[in-house]
């Protein structure tokens, strides 16, 4: 079971989607949360697997909390579901370590499959975040980057824009999954990024994969 926990101030939200998060075989809800400071303390204690985090709430909005979090506990894997798409709130929330990047306007069916491909170690963002991102590493992206990386580290960074997890790549490059994770840390490292997403967004940018 991928354990959620479910950060949001508006109940019926939190009601509706739980409900169906809750029906799927795979999810199990633990917990929920109104506001920011809530969220960061439930994350802490409970440790879920995924977290489902709104922006705007009160006490402490939800990048703040996601920043909270992520020090505390760096392997959080948190997706933003809200209703903004405005450049202050995309960009601080992805780099506060927000994994994905959800529309409330998604179906609650599109919501658990970005909770389980989150799981699974991808990032999901919404195609308009995905074209802020590209346009803004476009405005100053140093295309020589790229060539501190490794053959093998292209290998992995190629395997992860066909959308690869962590453990799909050892499997099949036959090396450690503890090898991998090394290799895709010094991946965001050479390249500059914070994420995978981010990664493989610019090995599309500067053409290193198809």
């Amino acid at each position: 079971m991928i354990k959620v926990l479910f950060v949001d101030d508006h109940e019926m939200v939190r009601i509706g989607v739980s409900a169906y998060l809750s029906s799927q075989p795979d999810i199990d809800v633990i917990a929920e949360a109104d506001d920011g400071t809530q969220a960061v303390e439930l994350a802490l204690d409970l440790r879920p697997d995924i977290i489902l985090m709104d922006l705007v709430m009160k006490e402490m909005d939800g990048i703040q909390a996601t920043k909270k979090i992520i020090e505390a506990w760096p392997a959080a894997k948190i997706i933003i579901v809200t209703s903004f798409l405005d450049d202050e709130k995309v960009y601080p929330a992805l780099e506060a370590g927000a994994t994905s990047y959800m529309l409330k306007t998604s179906k609650a069916s599109e919501i658990a499959k970005a909770i389980r491909s989150t799981y699974e170690g991808q990032s999901i963002l919404e195609p308009e975040v995905t074209g802020k991102i590209m346009n803004r590493m476009r405005t100053g992206q140093n295309t020589a980057l790229h060539e501190q990386l490794t053959e093998r580290e292209k290998e992995i960074l190629l395997l992860m824009a066909k959308g690869k997890s962590n453990q799909e790549i050892a499997n099949e490059l036959f090396i450690a999954l503890k090898t991998v994770k090394v290799h895709v840390s010094n991946i965001l490292g050479k390249l500059e990024v914070h994420d995978r997403t981010q990664a493989v967004i610019y090995a599309f940018q500067n053409k290193l994969v198809e």
